[in-house]
């Protein structure tokens, strides 16, 4: 090839040995004295009260004015992140055995510390090992005087969260530092890492291989490489069909910013992709494979395989056909019409006279484990129809039918006169805008996300990402999954009606429900 025949003349090679002698300067401070570290940075450090300092108040937040005890209170946006060159594990912390829970520690010199909140955490999960209200297995964030402990966090290369801390105290002329000890690595304030010789030397050789290696360096430029955040090759999505319009339109999304990436979405229930997701890391025979399963709440059976990645909290809804009149249900209500006591609509509060017609989920999937854990208290009677109309034995007074997804679901409710089904909730807002059917409130309380924000409604579970072990780094999988919790999968998570965990303002509705398990 004539590119490598231009690479190999004596002159090139000498452009290329800089290069190299550029790329080992730059990198030696990364990659030698250890690679692994835990970078901070602190990224705002602002007093929101000068009360205390002598001669005339100048600044007081209106909310302080009635709270003397926040008396000269500060702000402080810490950033902690991984930017070795590997991953760390919670092994990887140096830890006495009387605080062995203990993986960093956050020092505010002279001033206290009265509150903290994670935000921004490039992975939801991350929060799962940052819990503000913790257990004396997970003691999560210990604030104690001028100090916060963080407990032993993994981090993927590359992972990073952010400490919003609430200090009062008059000690902001002496910045924060984070302190610890990692094995093979260390911890560093990035914002001291300056290196005039190495900027130097990177200028040097930067020009060496400019001026020198232009035909080779003409040739690479030809090769576009990928933005940042992006990986090449193909991901299949299986599980939720409740979560499946999320997949798709996040899918699509990522096609469309990051070239060579094939987003391939197969859903079939929750149960049945934790099992296809099994299937396929057990055939790699070590190897990861390229799938992502979605499920309505935890799922797997508790395989040691699996890795899971809180993604959002899903809103679900119970559904009627259009000639049924209720509007609102009590949990009582629902479990007469489910467990068969209740089998015509006359029955309740002057209904009209039609038979109950239960269109229900199988066995595998999420939506229908969510109905029964958080709405009935207890398990579905069996099948009873094939068609959703009438009853297979001529034994059976209940009708109930049995469907593969949420589509099917709601096709179904809104063509059967006297159907009641579930359904995941902006799915079924969908239907219920072409007027066959329509949702019912619960207990008095409309299904929607600011409900369960606030929990007054109990239709809803948290929605999980399942990988087969911790996914690689630069794989594509990694890269979807942050994606998925940057803003652009963040908007259409909340486009389709469901709570992303990955947005502040959501995090601690996600840690209570996690933490309710």
């Amino acid at each position: 090839m004539k590119w490598l025949e231009q690479l190999t003349a004596p002159e090139n090679l000498l452009a290329l040995l800089g290069v190299i002698v550029t790329l080992g300067g730059l990198s030696y401070e990364r990659l030698i004295p250890g690679r692994k570290r835990i970078g901070y940075r602190v990224q705002m450090d602002t007093l929101i009260d000068d009360s205390t300092q002598d001669g005339p108040v100048h600044q007081r937040l209106r909310m302080l004015e009635n709270t003397p005890d926040l008396a000269g209170a500060s702000l402080v946006l810490l950033r902690i992140e991984n930017d070795g060159f590997r991953s760390l594990d919670a092994d990887d912390y140096i830890t006495a055995p009387a605080t062995n829970h203990r993986g960093l520690t956050a020092t505010f010199p002279n001033r206290i510390v009265r509150d903290v909140a994670v935000t921004e955490p490039s992975h939801p999960d991350l929060l799962r090992h940052l819990p503000q209200h913790g257990t004396p297995e997970n003691p999560g964030l210990v604030c104690e005087g001028n100090e916060i402990s963080l407990p032993r966090v993994p981090l993927n290369k590359g992972d990073h969260f952010k400490l919003l801390v609430l200090l009062t105290g008059a000690g902001t002329d002496k910045p924060p530092h984070v302190g610890g000890r990692i094995k093979e690595g260390r911890i560093r304030n990035n914002e001291k890492f300056r290196r005039p010789s190495n900027r130097m030397l990177g200028l040097i050789g930067s020009l060496l291989a400019l001026l020198i290696l232009q035909p080779f360096g003409t040739q690479l430029l030809r090769d576009d490489p990928l933005p940042r955040g992006c990986a090449e090759g193909n991901l299949t999505i299986v599980g939720s069909t409740a979560f499946k319009p999320v997949t798709q339109d996040v899918g699509a999304a990522y096609q469309g910013d990051c070239r060579g990436a094939q987003v391939t979405v197969n859903a079939q229930g929750s149960g049945r992709g934790t099992k296809t997701l099994i299937d396929a890391g057990e055939a790699a025979k070590g190897g990861f494979p390229a799938y992502l399963a979605f499920s309505d709440g935890p799922d797997g059976d508790g395989n040691p395989q699996l890795k899971e990645h809180l993604v959002a909290l899903s809103v679900f809804s119970v559904v009627v056909n259009k000639d049924v009149r209720a509007t609102d249900l009590s949990l009582e209500d629902l479990r007469g019409l489910y467990s068969g006591r209740i089998t015509n609509w006359n029955q309740l509060h002057g209904g009209p006279d039609l038979p109950v017609r239960l269109v229900s989920r199988d066995a595998k999937s999420g939506t229908r484990g969510v109905f029964e854990n958080r709405v009935l208290g207890g398990n579905e009677i069996s099948r009873t129809s094939d068609n959703c109309r009438t009853p297979k034995f001529a034994k059976d007074h209940v009708i109930r039918c049995e469907l593969d997804s949420t589509g099917e679901v709601l096709k179904t409710v809104a063509s059967t006169p006297g159907a009641i089904g579930y359904a995941e909730l902006h799915s079924a807002e969908e239907s219920a805008r072409k007027g066959a059917l329509h949702l019912v409130a619960l207990k008095g309380r409309k299904p929607s996300i600011d409900a369960v924000r606030e929990r007054t409604y109990s239709f809803w579970e948290p929605e999980y990402a399942y990988t087969y072990t911790a996914p690689p780094p630069n794989s594509l999988t990694s890269k979807f999954l942050d994606y998925l919790a940057g803003d652009t999968g963040r908007n259409l998570v909340e486009k389709h009606g469901h709570l992303p965990c990955s947005a502040a303002e959501n995090q601690r509705a996600c840690q209570l429900a996690v933490g309710g398990r």
